[in-house]
């Protein structure tokens, strides 16, 4: 007989005032109103299949160009960067600055230069991508939508081609080599990269 006993662990009810527990931060390009481009920096994104899941802030001006322009670029930084996307962090291209960002923000028109990365020429989209992220999505937005909160926006985006690193590759596959892609990730407003591989599941296609 199993003699032994499992102890499970109390837990105590809190309140965060966030709840980012540990997603990939993601840099959007889209395109202003006049064709410039706007960059900016968010940590509610995942993937169903080839379709993106976006959160993004109602008021920003994100939200505000995929209203009207639907392609963005969906840039994904390595842990390296993550200085490069805290410079944009307290910027917004709206002007004049939302009430809500008021005294937190301030109007900054050139993202690029301000967080010293480089654009690059989209292929199927308008908005540039960031030459310097080891991965680019060129995406279309599908839907756009609010959240029942209706602080939010969410945005379904269907990529349309992908741009890598060939570092990241297994070699003469199509396949992302875990090993070699480490994403920024933002967990509880503190970046973090990944630790040491700790197993697969039944369903990877990436060789051994």
């Amino acid at each position: 007989m199993d003699t032994t006993t499992r102890i499970a662990p109390d837990h105590v009810t809190i309140a965060p005032s966030i709840l980012y527990f540990g997603t990939p931060v993601v840099l959007l390009s889209t395109e202003n109103e006049d064709g410039s481009a706007n960059l900016a920096p968010m940590s509610s994104a995942w993937a169903l299949g080839q379709v993106v899941v976006l959160g993004i802030g109602a008021d920003g001006q994100t939200a505000h160009n995929l209203r009207s322009r639907r392609d963005l670029v969906i840039n994904l930084p390595g842990p390296a960067q993550w200085p490069n996307v805290e410079r944009l962090a307290p910027l917004t291209g709206r002007d004049p600055v939302p009430e809500g960002k008021r005294g937190t923000f301030r109007f900054e028109p050139d993202k690029f230069a301000a967080a010293g990365l480089l654009p690059e020429p989209s292929d199927l989209v308008r908005p540039p991508r960031v030459a310097d992220c080891p991965m680019q999505l060129e995406a279309r937005a599908e839907r756009v939508a609010p959240d029942a909160s209706g602080s939010f926006v969410i945005v379904e985006a269907r990529v349309l081609r992908v741009h890598a690193d060939p570092r990241l590759l297994v070699p003469g596959t199509q396949h992302i080599d875990p090993a070699a892609w480490s994403p920024l990730v933002y967990n509880f407003r503190h970046y973090f990269g990944l630790g040491p591989e700790l197993g697969r599941t039944f369903r990877s296609e990436t060789p051994r």
